[in-house]
């Protein structure tokens, strides 16, 4: 049973953080004002909490699942999966930090400034689609060392 608690929040929780990415996606264009730069700064912090959790979870699954860590430890995918997530979050910094600093300033950005975020985002994007491929990959069995 604790093995399908563990994965019905890990799904939900990665569903919800690839929805607060696209809202980003979404939300930070040319253009922006500086109320949508507020929305966004908030949505930016779930963002970060959803993905600690996500971590948290996530290792949980591994350790006390149906399968075990040793069966994770020893699969390339698994950690395929681990370091994907892990340049996300990093691709991620650039555009926390520049909406702090928007917000900070109460000056709308240029658009210039913003489709340099946008592009960190799209990185995000991107990379975030490799995760559900090592997933299932890793879940039968592949990838194992």
């Amino acid at each position: 049973m604790l093995d399908l608690v563990l994965a019905i929040a890990h799904h939900i929780l990665v569903f919800g953080l690839f929805g607060i990415l696209f809202a980003e996606l979404m939300l930070v264009r040319p253009g922006i004002d500086l109320p949508t730069i507020q929305r966004v700064g908030r949505i930016d912090l779930a963002y970060g909490a959803l993905a600690g959790l996500i971590i948290v979870v996530g290792f949980a699954r591994a350790g006390m699942a149906a399968k075990g860590w040793d069966y994770y430890a020893h699969n390339g995918f698994f950690w395929a999966k681990i370091g994907v997530f892990l340049l996300v979050g990093l691709l991620s910094v650039p555009p926390t930090i520049a909406l702090i600093r928007w917000r900070r300033s109460g000056v709308a950005p240029t658009d210039q400034q913003v489709k340099g975020v946008r592009r960190f985002i799209h990185y995000e994007a991107a990379l975030f689609a490799l995760l559900p491929a090592f997933a299932a990959a890793m879940a039968r069995g592949y990838g194992q060392f």
